[in-house]
């Protein structure tokens, strides 16, 4: 669940490599728009490879925090869908009708039935967009980046996130004998073994499985059946790597959630896997791991890569853009921390001066006033009411401590 630029620009060049993850942290690949921004899109940076994918991400972080995203930013992204149900990463000509030169792909499409399935109200492009993603199901189960492409851990995860954001039982989904769980527990390596535990994106050239964090932290949240929001789950059934002939969904999570607490343990952040990256960690993957690991229950280490995010993260969201603020937002709803003190910086409103300006749902509005007591729900509908500062009514911040205990 990451910011996916990248990576997304690696795979429509058909350069993306088994051992780099598919949601790679880092820069836009053109800090100049080679296209105009459209007026409901979030971000000034070309929205080429992301445009579906960090437009999902905002419309589902400003809905976890109360907010009823701008008509215009909803707008902008149901235009995007093809007749077929499927979205590209982006269509610049959204009026033509999508032809074989529109590149559709899982991973935006998935976002894409998140972000209307939280927002409401869009009933049938979601059923579209699920049909869609039911028929380019691959024979093991799960799902490639691209229809028909091999499947990889990530891809096959943002699916059943998105599965099950729409009521959509996956495991239920076995065209021919295996479902998504099936290809998830086939990617998780032996305990015995190197990285074991862990989730490889795809197998080797020679089938050798490889631990990849990104893919790791993706296939938590896969195996538990959860999508891009989620709170702290119960405490894994033990803290190491449980050894089994064939996985359960809660065995392989508990097993990668193991790995990533080990992986956060010393320094509280993973490391960048891409291709030329030397010795740089990755902000990215890291806020997918806070996810990840208290979607499992281990809330420890969760909170742990949490703080560093905090001391570290704000620099690199805000060359990043809307997609990073929108993980970091979810990452601090998933341990119960404040997005409006995020070391200094308000996540919120940072987020929301990027695009069209959200507005208070009524319903929120009046939880916040009836949560006024210092409950963890109430900070985060109060915290929610501080985006309103970019329109005028002030920024409201808790004088308790910036993290829940």
């Amino acid at each position: 669940m990451n910011v996916r630029r990248s990576a997304a620009a690696l795979a429509a060049i058909g350069v993306l490599a088994a051992a780099a993850p598919a949601t790679a942290a880092g820069p836009s690949p053109s800090a100049s728009p080679k296209v105009a921004i459209p007026s409901g899109l979030y971000g000034e940076s070309d929205p080429t490879y992301d445009g579906v994918w960090r437009q999902s991400l905002t419309l589902v972080a400003q809905r976890t925090l109360g907010y009823r995203p701008a008509a215009r930013a909803v707008d902008w992204l149901t235009g995007q869908q093809c007749a077929n149900g499927a979205f590209a990463a982006f269509r610049a000509a959204p009026a033509k009708a999508c032809d074989s030169k529109v590149v559709v792909d899982t991973n935006s499409t998935a976002a894409a039935v998140q972000a209307l399935q939280a927002v409401g109200g869009h009933g049938g492009a979601v059923r579209k967009a699920v049909d869609w993603l039911k028929s380019v199901q691959n024979k093991d189960g799960g799902w490639g980046y691209s229809p028909g492409g091999p499947s990889d851990t990530n891809s096959t995860s943002v699916v059943i996130g998105a599965l099950a954001a729409a009521g959509t039982d996956p495991a239920g989904l076995r065209p021919s004998g295996k479902s998504p769980y099936d290809l998830l527990a086939a990617r998780s390596i032996p305990c015995d073994q190197d990285g074991g535990g862990a989730l490889a994106y795809q197998p080797d050239k020679k089938g050798a499985l490889l631990a990849n964090a990104d893919a790791t932290a993706a296939g938590v949240l896969g195996a538990l059946g959860k999508g891009f929001v989620t709170g702290t789950g119960k405490s894994p059934a033990q803290d190491g790597c449980a050894k089994a002939g064939h996985l359960t969904p809660a065995q392989v999570a508990d097993n990668a959630g193991a790995y990533l607490a080990s992986a956060v343990a010393k320094s509280g952040h993973l490391m960048s896997a891409l291709p030329g990256a030397k010795d740089q960690p990755d902000f990215g993957n890291t806020a997918d791991a806070v996810v990840a690991l208290a979607a499992d229950g281990r809330t420890g280490p969760a909170k742990k890569a949490y703080a560093w995010l905090e001391k570290n993260a704000t620099q690199w969201a805000s060359q990043s853009g809307p997609a990073a603020y929108a993980q970091l937002i979810l990452a601090a709803h998933a341990v119960g921390a404040q997005p409006g003190d995020f070391g200094g910086t308000s996540l919120v409103r940072s987020l929301n001066d990027l695009g069209p300006a959200p507005h208070m749902d009524k319903a929120a509005a009046r939880h916040a006033e009836a949560s006024r007591d210092g409950s963890h729900a109430g900070v985060w509908w109060v915290v929610g009411v501080g985006l309103v500062a970019g329109i005028g009514i002030g920024f409201l911040l808790s004088a308790r401590k910036k993290r829940q205990p």
